[in-house]
């Protein structure tokens, strides 16, 4: 008799052995990696959980705005509110928040991407330290990126003719390149607004496609062309 009670006195004070099962988790430190992993799931979901800091109304408009127009040019009108409210990083409420309606975003998006000044600000970023080719060519890229998303809109929208154009577009469109070009006006024999008419009908045409079958042209060599036509003799070498 008390040789069992011995023996059940030291198997309560031996030490745990530990488990060859793969199912019992790991001790580190005093914590079981059962623990680990469940806290580093709890930290992940409240990260997820966590709102972004509010925006104003106008900057949340405009924030989803440029956040749905490669949708748009994809998809047209046929995309869905749940697609739009992705895109956008928010919830659909927050669309029929911001816009009333789906037909009311998809309006304010077209007027934003037929919006010029971003590309005259990209074109006023310019370096103007550059030789006169490169400059062109980098004006001509600008343009053409610009027709060819427009192209694209329509198409996908089933537009037949892009929206009404401000007249003081032209005006601002000559001035802006009037500003590009100035270190280089020496080297033209046309007047700075004669060689903005002439790379932006290069652009356009060259940005159609069709043109570009069999010989696709690059802005370099349109570039190149435009120099050679309007540049003086000696500007040539």
């Amino acid at each position: 008799m008390q040789g069992r009670l011995r023996r059940r006195q030291q198997a309560r004070c031996a030490p745990d052995r530990p488990s060859s099962s793969p199912q019992t988790p790991t001790a580190y430190g005093g914590v079981s990696a059962h623990s680990l992993t469940l806290g580093d799931m709890s930290l992940t979901d409240a990260a997820q959980r966590e709102r972004a800091r509010p925006l104003p109304p106008d900057d949340r408009r405009e924030a989803i705005l440029w956040a749905v127009l490669p949708l748009l040019k994809e998809h047209g009108s046929t995309v869905s509110t749940r697609q739009l409210a992705e895109a956008a990083g928010v919830a659909e409420g927050t669309l029929f928040r911001a816009f009333g309606d789906k037909e009311t975003l998809i309006r304010a998006a077209i007027e934003k991407f037929f919006d010029p000044l971003p590309l005259m600000a990209a074109l006023r970023a310019l370096d103007r330290a550059l030789p006169l080719q490169e400059l062109l060519a980098q004006i001509l890229a600008h343009l053409r990126a610009r027709f060819a998303g427009i192209f694209q809109m329509m198409g996908a929208l089933g537009l037949s003719e892009r929206p009404a154009i401000d007249p003081g577009v032209t005006d601002l469109w000559l001035g802006t390149l009037r500003d590009v070009l100035a270190p280089h006006a020496d080297e033209l024999t046309e007047p700075v607004e004669t060689v903005a008419y002439y790379l932006r009908l290069l652009a356009f045409a060259s940005s159609f496609e069709q043109f570009n079958v069999r010989h696709e042209f690059g802005a370099d060599e349109l570039a190149r062309l435009v120099r050679r036509g309007v540049a003086c003799g000696e500007a040539l070498s």
